[in-house]
């Protein structure tokens, strides 16, 4: 059994700047993330809006690989202008947490 490492990733936004994460998402990050070949299993908002925040799950073989990725995509020029461009009027993420996580070996995929 392969064991891949996934990575749960809370965004806590800024008030007023849902929109613009979900916004920036769909029109660029996603496929930035794919050129890189960063793979998103799921993504989820909270049910509560007062909460503003925003939750994805990536898979990858193991750290090392995760890390690379995430190197790759910091360092892509088409993501340092999108970030830049999407956040002229004010900063959208207020914090980021990220979470590492196995699956546990009883539970069927």
């Amino acid at each position: 059994m392969i064991l891949l490492l996934y990575e749960l990733r809370i965004y806590h936004m800024h008030s007023g700047r849902m929109q613009a994460i979900n916004d920036r998402f769909a029109n660029f990050t996603l496929r930035i993330f794919a050129k890189h070949g960063m793979q998103v299993i799921e993504f989820w908002k909270d049910l509560d809006d007062e909460h503003n925040r925003l939750y994805y799950v990536m898979e990858y073989a193991d750290m090392d690989e995760r890390n690379r990725k995430w190197e790759a995509f910091r360092n892509d020029p088409e993501w340092q202008q999108v970030k830049q461009e999407s956040e002229k009027d004010a900063p959208i993420v207020e914090k980021i947490e990220s979470i590492y996580m196995k699956r546990a070996p009883y539970f069927p995929k």
